[in-house]
């Protein structure tokens, strides 16, 4: 009896593992940048979450909506960690569900991360406490490879989008801290196919990624942060705001008085829980989503 639980047991892993769709980005290689060993997976107890590091190779996740309310939008993910590890259940897969249960397709991006041991979350905090110079010199070197990976993610889910039964003009990006600089690089960047439709930087890291003037046709655009954050990065957020109005574009902000730093899709009773109810709540107000009736 106990060999065939153990049996079922790992049968239903394998079917789970196998049930994963995952795609992996098309990217050229950087020359001065090595990764030793492959990706690293595991549950981090400072930031009690599982997180990803050492991520050499993009990728996306694709989280479909059931077919029955599936709306047509589409939102890439893309988790926060510093460039040194991604928050994936919280800042990526708790999202990517939630945005099912709306009718809107996900895609969970694992973009190309500073080099690290088997613990980046640890080489993090040593590394920014420690020699702040190697710190900023190491994340500006991989910045430019992980903004190249969230253009190729749009340009992956626009080219087929009939695919994935989504709207080749409703593709959206969400970034979280570092996350969020990438889905500024991306913005900044992309143009044609690789261009997203509107975006959500979420306390956007604006001190890796500064902010420039918006650039010609800016996607829609909303804005969440909290006043409260540690690491500063409200004012960011209110210039990035800003820059958008300054080109006569109408976005939106959410500035939480509390909320700290990286509360993602943690519960911590306060107003920044519901932040991902008012990016629905905006989605539909600009056309983006279609609610669900």
């Amino acid at each position: 009896m106990k060999t065939t639980i153990l049996f079922l047991v790992s049968l239903l892993f394998i079917i789970s593992i196998h049930g994963q769709e995952i795609i992996n980005l098309p990217h050229e290689g950087p020359d001065n940048i090595q990764w030793v060993g492959g990706e690293k997976a595991f549950f981090s107890k400072i930031w009690n979450t599982e997180v990803v590091c050492n991520v050499s190779t993009p990728s996306m996740e694709v989280f479909r909506s059931d077919a029955s309310i599936a709306n047509g939008t589409s939102v890439i993910i893309a988790p926060g960690g510093g460039l040194y590890a991604l928050s994936i259940e919280s800042e990526g897969n708790m999202v990517a569900r939630w945005l099912n249960e709306k009718g809107i397709t996900a895609f969970v991006l694992k973009y190309r991360l500073v080099p690290t041991g088997e613990n980046g979350v640890k080489d993090l905090n040593e590394t920014s406490s420690n020699n702040v110079d190697e710190f900023k010199k190491v994340v500006a070197s991989v910045m430019p490879y992980s903004v190249a990976d969230g253009l190729a993610a749009v340009q992956y889910v626009r080219e087929h989008a009939g695919e994935f039964g989504i709207d080749k003009n409703k593709i959206g990006f969400m970034g979280f801290s570092a996350g969020g600089a990438v889905t500024q690089g991306v913005t900044y960047k992309g143009k044609g196919e690789n261009r997203p439709d509107f975006v959500v930087p979420v306390y956007s890291w604006t001190s890796a990624m500064p902010v420039q003037k918006a650039p010609e046709n800016p996607p829609l655009m909303l804005v969440i942060c909290a006043s409260d954050d540690p690491l500063g990065l409200a004012k960011g957020s209110i210039e990035l705001y800003n820059s958008w109005l300054a080109a006569d574009q109408k976005p939106e902000l959410h500035m939480y008085s509390k909320g700290g730093h990286g509360f993602g899709m943690k519960t911590q009773d306060l107003p920044s829980d519901r932040w991902i109810g008012r990016f629905y709540d905006w989605g539909v107000a600009e056309n983006i989503i279609a609610p669900n009736k």
